[in-house]
């Protein structure tokens, strides 16, 4: 298997193991505390940490000298929480159990945009690494698909303890798959003699690299809406006449993005702003369509269509990322930008268990507009003309600031 392979390889486990653990907490906690809002607490603190530790994680990503123990030492901190908490919860003090959580989220942003970071190292740039991005997208929209499907299954065999042990070995498996990357045959690592940049480096990259600032609102307004999405779909589906519902709801708009981020998020050949665009807006077109659906049978066919066009947003996003990051801070955007995305969700997620007496159809078609507004947002703040490439050499960054070209980065320097 090549470098790559294992990549993805490493990326699929990983991220197995993060979407597994919301259903897998609760269950647990229910199991052995019958309250479901103890799981919850812990579900808090294993998510909270992802946006703070994201400009961490990403600054010791890019200053370490050794890539290879970074990256596979923080999926093993992740696998290693996982497999503590599948022991603690229930069992331990909860100071105890929440501490542990905490550490283990801290590493979340390593599984997400940390590892998406290293195919600038794996694959060379141009239509191939395009591709790779795809791929990558897909292994999130699998993760997604499989890993409730799994968590439920070994539960309903057995106990929720297992399947977060199955969770843990995942995270392990990943770790361990990490661990044969190429990094330093690829020039992963610090650039010898580069000055290093600041915490607040990839924030500012964020801020004042305009493709970079506009994907990043506009996803982050867009996720406010679908982190709310999975409760939304549990109401829609009570009213529907089917309480059980929401899980088929929502399994077909993962399958639908599945589908998506393997067939249209691998053309290369459309500006990847603009299929940032058609997704935001071709989701929440299907979603208001989804509002007025008359059955589940109907919603779910809908929300598959909503998952197509969803699919293509990641693979989209994390091209802008690659070709406009400035070289130093990389990995800090990758990691802010999916911290950000994260609590935004969460966000959408408590706004709409707020609302929660509204009608399903209401908090939908608000989904929908946020959605559609998300797009409204990239087209304004997108530049008007493509930004000209320029021949990259390293980037110079100063502590805490962000330097670099706007520019996409040529073939010679990705």
């Amino acid at each position: 298997m090549g470098g790559f392979g294992r990549y993805l390889a490493a990326a699929l486990a990983a991220r197995v193991a993060s979407e597994g653990m919301g259903m897998a907490v609760v269950l647990l906690a229910l199991e052995r505390t019958g309250s479901a809002a103890h799981g919850a607490f812990v579900l808090t603190a294993w998510l909270a940490p992802h946006v703070l530790a994201a400009p961490l994680a990403g600054a010791a990503a890019a200053r370490t000298a050794r890539p290879r123990l970074f990256h596979a030492g923080a999926l093993a901190g992740f696998a290693t929480a996982v497999a503590a908490l599948t022991v603690l919860l229930g069992r331990a003090p909860v100071p105890l159990v929440l501490a542990v959580a905490v550490l283990g989220g801290s590493c979340g942003p390593m599984v997400t945009g940390g590892l998406s970071s290293l195919i600038t190292a794996l694959v060379p740039a141009g239509p191939g690494r395009d591709r790779a991005y795809g791929w990558d997208a897909a292994t999130y929209n699998a993760a997604a698909v499989t890993a409730p499907a799994a968590v439920g299954l070994v539960a309903a065999l057995g106990s929720a303890g297992p399947a977060m042990a199955v969770l843990a070995a995942s995270g392990a498996l990943a770790a361990a798959l990490a661990a044969t990357l190429p990094y330093e045959d690829q020039g992963a690592g610090p650039v010898p003699g580069a000055p290093r940049a600041g915490l607040g480096a990839g924030l500012a990259a964020l801020w004042r690299v305009r493709e970079l600032r506009a994907v990043t609102s506009a996803t982050t307004l867009g996720f406010v809406g679908i982190g709310s999405l999975t409760t939304v779909s549990v109401l829609l589906a009570t009213e529907l006449g089917s309480p059980g519902g929401g899980g088929v709801l929502m399994t077909a708009f993962a399958v639908g993005a599945l589908g998506g981020s393997l067939t249209v998020g691998r053309i290369t050949s459309v500006e990847p702003g603009r299929l940032v665009r058609w997704a935001l807006a071709g989701t929440g077109a299907a979603l208001a369509a989804a509002a007025f659906a008359p059955s589940v049978a109907v919603t779910a066919a809908v929300f598959a269509l909503a998952g197509v066009c969803d699919g293509p947003l990641l693979t989209a996003t994390l091209r802008i990322r690659a070709r406009y990051a400035p070289d130093g801070v990389r990995t800090q955007v990758f990691t802010l930008g999916a911290g950000l995305k994260l609590t935004a969700a969460s966000a959408g997620a408590a706004l709409v268990g707020i609302a929660a007496d509204a009608p399903a159809a209401a908090l939908l078609t608000g989904i929908a507009g946020l959605l559609l507004a998300a797009a409204l947002l990239h087209a304004l703040t997108v530049p008007r003309e493509p930004a000209r490439a320029e021949v990259a050499g390293p980037t110079e960054l100063s502590a805490g600031s962000a330097t670099a070209s706007a520019g996409p980065r040529t073939p010679e320097g990705p």
